[in-house]
């Protein structure tokens, strides 16, 4: 990995300041704004708006996150009641904010192959397919640029994350994500890569060249992501790339393993478990609408619990506790269980004496029925449910949009998380509620024989409280306690630390750091 204090880096430093005071001149006038394009999907946009959000922060920079438009079936819910994406929470998080519907205006949840929940400002206003989006981004432009008019007034420095590439020809008209959103805001763009992925040079270059002109001027430079090895091995592709492209490389980010951060999409599987401890098997089978995964990364994250994701073409292995998580589309989700032999097994798995949670969109599917009546996740109709808990369950074209805290049933402990699903549940089984909330409201279900439990409330195991709670309930008889939140804190601050190092922050925000260097250069 790169040394600060190696002869390669410094090589390498000297290679980038060069650079440092034509991109500094360009920058000065729009810095109040910085956005991160990416060359493909996963090549690090999300985590490194985070790392600098965190970076700015710590020096005491009042900073703020943007996305203009993303698409995910991870969200969050805000302070002021409304829904974003997972990945733009956690980058409030990083500038010491609470999410804010400004921080993500546009979000789209796809419900099928080729249509999408709109929402627009934290709220959901409408389905539409992929076409006539295209033709609606018209209009998004609008709130999209609200929102950013809103946060530059408030901050200092709004970091914003691309989605996707900007190269994508079939989608540069009516573009809101990308290029469309820099032009219009008339800010600075700098492109990450992901080396560990190959092709890191072909990727920048050609990204590059599909750019139009008045694009390619406003990329004031590329970072280069999850290298691993010897810098000096990398640095005749970094002197090609700035001869090539006339743009300097502002860092070269080390592979960091362990890093355990929010993911915006991709289901994480890396796990830290303690064989010497009793061990706790989670088996969560993937829907094809899940959502909001993101609820069991602290459960990864136990030394205790060992987490198995399985898909369609998966086996089934023993478990001592079953999740049915949320889902974006649960009436087709709960046939793809059945058509996937799920129900089966469940049965089995409660014979064997296993435990059930569902949450959410998997809670529903435990009860008698899922009704539909209004087509509000996919065409009306009713899904008999597992019949495991007493409740029925209609879906309505309300959203429930809450931020949550309240003591489990369980053990009278702490509870926290957020309600973030259409339609209501009622029947007997709620007589038996999982946890009473601040507000006065009970949530959730336990059936009466204490094997099945289900609750709206996702991010319940991110409590240290609730987690050791509801892991007990499940068999684990010693556990110790993982605060998510502290998690996410220890990694925020490590990431932060790398960019300091690996990248020239003084470059991208000349204001904020001393440019001594840069400027005797």
């Amino acid at each position: 990995t790169l040394d600060r204090s190696s002869a390669a880096s410094d090589v390498y430093k000297r290679q980038v300041l060069r650079h440092a005071k034509a991109s500094i001149t360009k920058m000065k006038s729009s810095a109040r704004t910085l956005m991160v394009q990416g060359t493909t999907s996963d090549a690090g946009k999300s985590v490194l708006v985070a790392g600098l959000c965190r970076v700015l922060a710590n020096r005491g920079v009042r900073v703020a996150p943007f996305k203009p438009q993303n698409m995910a079936l991870n969200s969050a819910v805000t302070e002021n009641g409304g829904e974003i994406g997972r990945a733009q929470a956690l980058q409030a998080q990083a500038c010491f904010l609470n999410p804010h519907t400004d921080m993500n205006p546009i979000l789209l949840k796809p419900s099928s192959d080729t249509g999408a929940q709109v929402i627009v400002h934290g709220q959901a206003i409408t389905h539409m397919d992929a076409v006539k989006y295209h033709d609606y981004k018209k209009v998004a432009i609008d709130a999209v640029m609200e929102s950013h008019q809103r946060l530059t007034e408030q901050y200092q420095v709004v970091v914003v994350e691309g989605a996707g590439s900007p190269a994508e020809i079939n989608l540069r008209a009516n573009d809101i994500a990308n290029m469309g959103f820099a032009e219009k805001a008339d800010c600075p763009v700098i492109i990450i890569a992901d080396i560990d992925k190959g092709g890191v040079f072909a990727h920048l270059v050609g990204t590059l060249e599909l750019l139009s002109e008045t694009e390619q001027q406003r990329v004031s430079g590329f970072v280069i992501n999850k290298f691993r090895g010897d810098i000096a091995l990398l640095q005749p592709g970094l002197d090609w790339l700035e001869e090539r492209t006339g743009k300097p490389v502002i860092g070269v980010v080390p592979y960091l393993p362990g890093l355990h951060l929010d993911a915006e999409d991709a289901i994480a599987a890396e796990q830290i478990l303690d064989a010497e401890l009793p061990q706790l098997r989670v088996v969560v089978p993937i829907f094809p609408r899940i959502s909001n995964h993101t609820d069991f990364d602290a459960l990864r994250l136990h030394p205790q619990v060992d987490v198995h994701y399985v898909g369609p073409d998966g086996d089934k292995p023993a478990a001592d506790l079953i999740i049915l998580p949320g889902s974006k589309n649960v009436r087709r989700d709960l046939q793809w269980l059945r058509d996937n032999g799920w129900d089966q097994a469940i049965s089995r798995h409660l014979r064997y004496g296993g435990k059930i949670i569902g949450i959410c969109g998997g809670y529903q599917m435990l009860g008698t029925e899922v009704a539909d009546p209004e087509g509000v996740e996919d065409s009306p109709g009713i899904s008999q449910g597992l019949g495991l808990l007493e409740i029925s369950t209609n879906l309505e074209a309300h959203k429930q949009l809450r931020q949550v805290q309240g003591t489990l049933s369980l053990t009278g402990g702490q509870v926290q998380g957020y309600e973030i699903h259409c339609g209501a549940s009622t029947g007997k089984g709620l007589e038996r509620s999982v946890a009473t909330l601040e507000d006065g409201r009970t949530d959730g279900a336990i059936s009466a024989d204490n094997q099945v439990l289900g609750t709206y409330l996702h991010g319940l195991f991110d409590h240290p409280d609730s987690c050791a709670a509801l892991l007990a309930w499940a068999g684990l008889e010693i556990s110790q306690s993982v605060d998510q939140r502290e998690i996410r804190e220890t990694q925020l601050n490590r990431l932060a630390a790398e960019l300091e190092q690996h990248l020239n922050c003084a470059a991208l925000f000349p204001q904020h750091f001393d440019c001594q260097e840069v400027h005797s250069e």
